[in-house]
């Protein structure tokens, strides 16, 4: 979706962890059925890396799991254990951000698009979600 980009603040629930993304105001956001998101719930969008900063000492509060592939990078906060942003197996040029974990105010609309991660390869190949961490040229 076309929209004014901005920056967004967010992080963790402790705010031990805290960033910054340029993204537009109204989003597409990705809710996966894989093993590990649909445990945690989580329903992300993706931008390129070059858009994402991490802010202040957040570095020394994350730690980072990962399984399968080993391509994508679970990041979460070491003490609220909230993962907030990771890099994708879809996308890893580009940073997952939880939406939810955006503060309040500079989203004005999330259009939420399902992505079959239980069978992760046809939907990749149909999704088109490669193209949501590259740079607009």
């Amino acid at each position: 979706m076309d929209s004014e980009t901005v920056t967004h603040n967010g992080g963790c629930h402790c705010r031990r962890v805290r960033w910054r993304v340029q993204a537009p105001t109204s989003i597409v956001a990705w809710r996966c059925n894989c093993s590990d998101c649909s445990m945690r719930g989580n329903t992300h969008f993706i931008v390129p890396s070059e858009r994402f900063e991490l802010l202040g000492d957040s570095i020394e509060f994350l730690t980072t799991y990962t399984f399968g592939t080993h391509t994508a990078k679970h990041i979460f906060c070491k003490v609220c254990g909230i993962t907030s942003f990771y890099i994708p197996r879809s996308n890893p040029d580009g940073i997952a951000v939880t939406f939810r974990c955006v503060d309040p105010g500079t989203l004005t609309h999330v259009e939420i698009k399902n992505y079959d991660g239980k069978n992760w390869e046809s939907s990749y190949n149909q999704s088109g979600i490669t193209s949501y961490s590259k740079l607009p040229k």
